[in-house]
């Protein structure tokens, strides 16, 4: 009968242990009245416990921190530290001990040792240790992969290696919506408004340091996260910037082209990068993780042929007053000069004061004109902005806009503020 050899042990031993902030020890309060048969026994002992707080002897959380008593859970974006100690448990000198620490993902391996060479000699009852740091960044299964190498006092070469698997979980819900500051496509502003929605998915409150986006080359952007009172910036959510699990808070910004960018029609066109958020939180005692989503995007509102912006007009007028207004026509075409010609019809509130089918001239493919008009308003209250029309005369094509604008207009005898 075949009997196979006794499997060799190892002569070294391989511990590995995750590193976490220790959490504050809670324990269940045990009290009573002074008339009920214990008296004052279980508040004595509840005193005489050390884990207590003095003098709030009945709050659950104690004085005392508790280390970790398993894995726990990881999150996306979280800092991953764990400590990797190699004792060896023989009585013989063990040379030439290479330790190994790999990361496995879905997508990749990484190597997370932070010296790849190898240490000459192990005496008994001595050990090498190490801690190894990843800033984890994908979500889903991980597995630590442990291998060490050494050689016997005998020169026979022994390997090993060890696997522990973790899941990586998602810690943030995010959504995004966009908002096109505008009242027709005949005239959009190059605004943009972005709300960003934000859940906290996991069991413990947060403290959100920093939630800011960092916008793409094309744009400038605002925060309208915050009001200024007595002088000072306030956030709108208060001085504790706490996260409670499952809630949801919702973050404003408005993102605005540089100059350079929006006085070139033909570039904001179809799909463009807006950018990215940027979040940074804490959780218990101070634990850091941080997110960033990918490069946010959105489509861009399509203008036609020809674009009709205002550049400048005021929010309120005097009535039968002529007041001035300034508008910008760009020719969003890439290839094609047009020749434009300017209509101004009349509303029944609104008046063009000046000349109707005057000839503006050839605009050349993605370049603008600015245009100063007059008009007056007839009817007191909200009254819009109507009437214009542009014909390309090589394409005997004619572009209508109205509801450019709305202005306020009042009685003479009310003083409009300037």
């Amino acid at each position: 009968m075949e009997v196979n050899p006794p499997k060799q042990e190892h002569l070294l031993a391989l511990k590995v242990m995750r590193l976490t902030k220790p959490t504050l020890f809670t324990n269940i309060p045990v009290t009573c009245e002074e008339k009920d048969l214990p008296g004052d026994l279980f508040n004595q002992l509840m005193r005489d416990d050390p884990s207590t707080v003095n003098g709030a002897e009945i709050l659950m959380l104690g004085e005392m921190l508790t280390l970790p008593q398993n894995f726990g859970n990881i999150f996306l974006g979280e800092t991953f530290s764990s400590y990797i100690s190699v004792h060896n448990d023989s009585n013989q000198v063990v040379k030439d001990i290479l330790v190994k620490a790999d990361l496995q993902t879905s997508s990749q391996r990484l190597n997370l040792s932070a010296s790849n060479a190898a240490v000459a000699e192990l005496k008994p009852d001595c050990c090498i240790d190490d801690v190894i740091h990843h800033e984890v960044k994908e979500i889903g299964t991980h597995i630590l992969v442990c291998a060490v190498s050494y050689t016997t006092q005998g020169g026979e070469k022994m390997y090993f290696r060890k696997f522990f698997k973790f899941q990586v979980l998602k810690p943030l819900d995010v959504k995004t919506k966009f908002y096109n500051a505008e009242s027709d496509l005949s005239s959009v502003t190059d605004e943009v408004f972005l709300e960003a929605q934000i859940q906290n998915i996991t069991t413990s409150p947060m403290f959100m340091e920093k939630v800011s986006l960092e916008p793409s080359i094309m744009y400038n952007v605002t925060e309208l996260n915050s009001v200024t009172q007595a002088g000072e910036c306030v956030s709108t959510f208060g001085s504790r910037g706490y996260l409670q699990p499952m809630d949801t808070r919702q973050y404003l910004y408005c993102l605005k082209p540089k100059k350079e960018f929006a006085e070139k029609a033909g570039i904001i066109k179809g799909v463009t990068v807006i950018g990215k958020l940027d979040i940074v939180w804490k959780t218990n005692l101070g634990e850091r993780g941080r997110l960033q989503t990918s490069q946010l995007q959105r489509m861009a509102p399509g203008y036609g042929d020809v674009r009709l912006s205002l550049e400048a007009i005021p929010d309120t007028v005097n009535l039968e007053e002529p007041f001035h207004i300034t508008c910008k026509i760009t020719n969003c075409s890439s290839e094609r000069t047009m020749d434009l010609v300017l209509e101004m019809c009349n509303t029944n509130s609104i008046h063009w004061c000046g000349i109707s089918g005057r000839q503006l001239g050839k605009l050349h493919p993605s370049s603008s004109l600015c245009l100063a008009l007059t008009l007056l308003s007839s009817v007191q209250g909200l009254q819009s902005v109507s009437g214009l029309r542009l014909t390309d005369t090589f394409l005997k094509r004619t572009y209508e806009y109205d509801d450019i604008a709305q202005v306020c207009v009042v009685s003479s005898a009310v003083e409009v503020e300037a």
